[in-house]
């Protein structure tokens, strides 16, 4: 079993550890220091068990709040799973919309241009330029 040496607080540790599992221990002893790291610049130096039952107590205390927002956070993903389920397992309701396929405006103007063609052609067809 490896040991491992830990500062916490400016003061060092030995803490053994299982095999492959220093980096979490390391990693875990970072969070403890910098929570011990706060109590000494705020207090100063005060007795070991004191200092590491500060930091302690501080690191649970954000644990606990990031279980309640992890907590909040699972509770609305499972209600919002709901609510896709639901969508799901509802068919979409549709409405037949019937749209003109050419707007009126533009039938009118085809309308004013075909009678504007028609004059032409009956002009034309009375000056006798239409040759059959």
């Amino acid at each position: 079993m490896p040991d491992v040496k830990v500062m916490i607080g400016g003061r060092d540790y030995e803490v053994a550890c299982q095999p492959g599992e220093e980096h979490y221990l390391h990693s875990a002893a970072r969070l403890l220091d910098a929570e011990a790291q706060v109590l000494v610049n705020q207090i100063g130096r005060m007795p070991e068990p004191r200092m590491l039952l500060m930091a302690g107590l501080m690191l649970a205390d954000k644990t606990a709040g990031v279980e309640d927002q992890m907590r909040t956070a699972k509770e609305r993903v499972a209600e919002l799973e709901r609510q896709v389920a639901q969508l799901r397992a509802t068919p979409p309701r549709t409405e037949r919309v019937e749209v003109p396929a050419i707007p009126q405006q533009v039938l009118d103007e085809l309308d004013r241009l075909a009678e504007r063609a028609e004059s032409l052609a009956e002009e034309t067809e009375r000056r006798g330029v239409v040759e059959a």
